[in-house]
């Protein structure tokens, strides 16, 4: 077995030398996709080889150099970010099983720059969820929108090129006008940007100033897609399935959302987030924001924007848990991160595989769909299951465990606002559902059979779905890895 401080260069590296591997053999579609998936393979095996070590209390660490002095680039795996890396490592094997399927049944164009571009993003996100300090951290989130910059342009159509202009314009206009800003001022006023239990703030900067710098944070994440900056990820709908796929559950709304919950804790701290007038007036921001974007999605009649806002809502349940300042809403917050991944990739792979098998894209036009691919809509009801926040999944706790913090604190609007969310998310989710078993198609033109999309498609989506009965029974290690981030 790799020791931890061996394994995390390697870990670091991994995706970036598959990035390369994959340009070089461009010209042979098997190679290539076979270095995707043994890299994906082999970065989910030695992440999850950190595991043991973090719960057992190790915080392995390691630092590539320091350019100025207190301003490195350094990494520490600690339970938030171990389990972000597992999340994305391994859903990274099952994206790229989906889209060797996805990408040759569509005849996709420019794949091998698809594959390239897509480990780029694994490697920036596993950089920006072991970082040490926000210096690295920062690095790394810009990477990210960089590397997806390309995937979101896929098709270099005119709608492919103004949403990669609205997606690059947001994040980049957020991270550096706000999120810079905040980083620098944290440095100014502390001296310590450094990721530390309890956090840096308390006892160096008065509440006052506190509170303008957690707006900036949580403003300057624009991967969060707070109200009104949420623009950007409706119009990267544009992209190709599993580029989707990657924003809303693999990689940079995940990424997002771990920074809010990482900054909350390791930052400010929860018992400092607790006496900031901001906190409140972003806990109502968010409460808004889920509440609203359920409206929207329940309009939608093209699945995949039903699906994006109903991530737009879902992000906001994390920055809830954040903003309440409380243990279980912490708790809550960091397994909805994970809960939200399994279900959403589920979701968004089987809209993929009915546009890919079926060329179907709106809602409108499932009807009588689920009985020439029940395997692709049991998977859909998965999925949507887990997203409401229903047994047997896992997206159970996390909404359980939000509702009961946000009661504990005595927040009665926002436990109102969750369960109204949730019986919304139950509309726009299950419709689908019950169009494609229970209704007939509107022209019934010739007896269908089974035409189900490419089997890598179909693996892919099965084993996402599994994943989210698998974490509603095993979801134990998540919470008590959560919990070491509030000292439970």
């Amino acid at each position: 077995m790799i020791a931890a401080v061996d394994a995390m260069p390697w870990i670091l590296v991994l995706p970036f030398v598959a990035a390369l591997a994959v340009w070089l053999t461009g010209r042979h579609p098997n190679l290539r996709e076979t270095v995707t998936l043994i890299a994906a393979v082999v970065l989910f095996v030695l992440v999850a080889g950190l595991v043991p070590e973090v719960l057992a209390g190790e915080r392995p660490a390691l630092m590539w150099l320091e350019p100025l002095p207190g301003l490195a680039v350094a990494f520490l795996v600690e339970p938030l970010g171990i389990s972000f890396a597992c999340v994305a490592s391994f859903l990274w094997i099952v994206s790229s099983a989906y889209s060797i399927g996805y990408m040759r049944g569509n005849d996709e164009p420019r794949q091998t720059r698809f594959y390239v571009c897509f480990a780029i993003a694994i490697g920036s996100t596993i950089g920006l969820a072991l970082a040490a300090n926000l210096f690295t951290l920062f690095l790394f989130y810009e990477l990210l929108t960089l590397s997806t910059y390309p995937l979101v342009t896929h098709h270099k159509n005119e709608e492919a090129v103004a949403a990669g202009r609205t997606y690059l314009g947001i994040l980049m206009g957020t991270s550096i006008g706000l999120l810079l800003l905040a980083i620098v001022a944290t440095w100014w006023l502390t001296g310590d940007i450094d990721f530390r239990v309890g956090g840096v703030m308390a006892d160096k900067v008065t509440p006052a100033v506190g509170s303008v710098l957690l707006l900036l944070y949580m403003y300057g994440i624009g991967k969060a897609a707070l109200m009104p900056i949420h623009r950007w990820l409706p119009a990267a709908m544009v992209a190709p399935t599993p580029v989707s796929a990657l924003l809303h559950a693999v990689a940079v709304v995940r990424a997002g959302v771990f920074t809010v919950l990482k900054v909350t804790v390791y930052t400010f701290g929860i018992d400092y987030v607790g006496t900031l007038w901001s906190a409140d007036l972003l806990l109502y921001i968010a409460t808004f924001t889920l509440l609203a974007a359920s409206l929207v999605a329940l309009r939608q009649d093209n699945l995949k924007r039903r699906l994006a806002y109903s991530t737009i809502s879902q992000l906001s349940y994390v920055v809830v848990g954040a903003m309440l300042a409380t243990s279980m809403g912490v708790v809550g917050a960091g397994m909805q991160i994970v809960m939200h991944a399994f279900g959403k990739i589920t979701l968004f792979f089987c809209a993929g595989a009915i546009y890919t098998a079926a060329h179907k894209s709106y809602v409108s036009e499932l009807n009588g769909l689920g009985r020439v691919m029940p395997i692709t809509f049991a998977a859909f009801f998965v999925g949507a299951l887990s997203v409401i926040g229903l047994p047997p999944t896992g997206g159970t706790w996390s909404k359980l465990m939000l509702i009961v913090g946000a009661a504990d604190a005595g927040q009665r609007i926002v436990v109102a606002a969750l369960m109204i969310s949730s019986l919304l998310n139950v509309v726009y989710l299950l419709s689908p559902v019950f169009r494609a078993f229970f209704l007939q198609p509107e022209e019934e033109t010739k007896p269908r059979t089974i035409a189900e999309a490419p089997w890598p498609c179909v693996i892919a989506i099965a084993v996402a779905a599994t994943g989210c009965v698998v974490l509603f029974f095993a979801g134990d290690p998540i919470y008590h890895a959560m919990a070491t981030l509030v000292g439970d």
